[in-house]
């Protein structure tokens, strides 16, 4: 569940600022678990950084559990802010939240934007860099921009070390080669978001190469990083070892699931002459065929790499 208003018609919903022609292009999701100090002024930074644009566009923060004035707070920043909304993540354990992965998956299926661009509501990922990386997925023609903090990070030691064991854990195991995998900040279609099996613990950890098993092509980019100014670390303050082992049971989950996946596209085709037309690799009805394709699955139909079974 995420909301007692997850199921209001999209008129009924808070207003967003649309494009031209009234489309919404782009959705921004932001988890928060007790950052009161700075969800108002993250807002801000998002509509300084995207209203020059002039794109259709909203800020979904996702209040995943706070015990703070985090909510409150977003609730009146959205009085005078009407692209923002304020989704709250239900059935999370008493002062704690259900987690990064869980947020996520609330966030990205109340999103109504054509891409979805995501980033941590700690101030330390910075909304200026989305410009950019919405003109790298022009530029490339890729599916999905990943945030790569590499030359700029900010974090203390403890998690830099963690991030590097976790980067050679998923390249042995995934053949995972994105540098910044732990870098909150990217841009992706919408339909890789909701592909994503972010009903699962951990799994956020894993978004760039779980778009690459499923077929689509992910870039890098380098983005600023900042020291955090206000409220403490809640996601993936863990040391070492209570990190890594996780991680690297994670790892072969994602492995043994990238394996069993298979492509869920579908079509619906019509009776004709022939009953018993099968749908062509690409699927459309195959040539000379009287049955005509009425209605088509949304789900992707890429192929998942290294699934030939």
């Amino acid at each position: 569940m995420v909301t007692r208003a997850e199921h209001r018609s999209e008129t009924d919903a808070a207003p967003a600022v649309r494009g031209p022609e009234g489309d919404l292009d782009l959705s921004v999701v932001a988890p928060a678990h007790n950052e009161e100090d700075n969800v108002v002024a993250l807002a801000d930074e998002i509509g300084a950084a995207l209203s020059p644009l002039g794109i259709g566009f909203e800020f979904v923060l996702v209040d995943d559990g706070s015990t703070d004035a985090t909510r409150v707070r977003a609730q009146e920043a959205a009085r005078t802010r009407p692209w923002l909304r304020l989704i709250v993540n239900e059935q999370t354990p008493p002062g704690r939240g259900n987690g990064q992965s869980s947020a996520f998956h609330a966030g990205f299926r109340a999103a109504r934007g054509r891409l979805i661009a995501v980033l941590d509501a700690d101030l330390q990922n910075d909304p200026g860099d989305i410009p950019a990386m919405l003109s790298e997925l022009e530029r490339t023609g890729a599916d999905f921009v990943q945030g790569d903090r590499s030359r700029a990070r900010a974090d203390n030691w403890m998690r830099k070390q963690t991030s590097k064991i976790g980067r050679l854990f998923r390249g042995l195991i995934l053949g995972d080669t994105i540098r910044d995998t732990g870098c909150s900040l990217r841009v992706m279609k919408r339909e890789i978001a909701l592909a994503l099996p972010l009903e699962f613990k951990g799994i956020h950890r894993f978004i760039p190469v779980t778009a690459r098993h499923l077929g689509y092509t992910v870039v890098e980019m380098p983005v600023n990083h900042r020291e955090r100014h206000a409220g403490e670390t809640k996601y993936g303050s863990m040391g070492i070892t209570k990190r890594a082992i996780p991680g690297l049971l994670d790892c072969f989950a994602v492995r043994w699931m990238a394996s069993r996946r298979r492509p869920t596209a579908w079509s619906e085709a019509t009776p004709g002459s022939r009953s018993e037309a099968t749908p062509g690799a690409s699927g459309e009805a195959p040539r000379g065929s009287d049955a005509e394709v009425v209605v088509r699955g949304e789900a992707p139909a890429h192929q998942p790499a290294g699934d030939r079974a």
